[in-house]
């Protein structure tokens, strides 16, 4: 049985679990960065609780936390509504190909619209055609006109 439940940064099994899947995040292909040490963890679970907008699903199957994802709550000026980012998206390896990422993203977009956001936005690599092969089944297309995601780094 598959289960959502939003992360209680007072748990210290979802904390564990956060933790996990976000190091296995980053190890992976598509994260590509170093894993998190103890002093970043203890930040981050910091950082995401004390954040006003974020929140953190979990999707649940049989009692095991296999997927993640971290969004945050945004304010679109030209809508006039507030708006769901996608930033972390994350399937347990061993979980992968079975719909489990399906499953959270409709469960993501379900709770947007029950909340009335005006839209949904996200990220994906370039090279990451799995994913992008699942967004754009339900609904996902880059912008048009075409957005570039631009950084700089501190």
């Amino acid at each position: 049985m598959i289960e959502f439940e939003f992360c209680d940064f007072e748990n210290p099994s979802h904390l564990k679990a956060l933790v996990d899947l976000l190091n296995m995040y980053m190890a992976d292909p598509m994260g590509d960065s170093p894993q998190l040490n103890k002093l970043q963890q203890l930040r981050l679970v910091d950082g995401l609780a004390n954040h006003p907008s974020c929140f953190v699903l979990f999707e649940i199957f049989d009692g095991v936390v296999v997927g993640l994802a971290t969004c945050f709550i945004n304010f679109s000026t030209f809508m006039v509504k507030p708006y769901l980012n996608v930033h972390d998206f994350f399937v347990h390896p061993d979980y992968r190909g079975k719909g489990f990422a399906n499953n959270l993203m409709q469960e993501l977009i379900h709770i947007s619209t029950e909340r009335k956001y005006g839209k949904m936005t996200l990220e994906v690599r370039d090279d990451n055609h799995v994913a992008q092969g699942l967004y754009k089944s339900l609904g996902f297309e880059e912008c048009k006109p075409n957005m570039l995601f631009w950084t700089k780094k501190l």
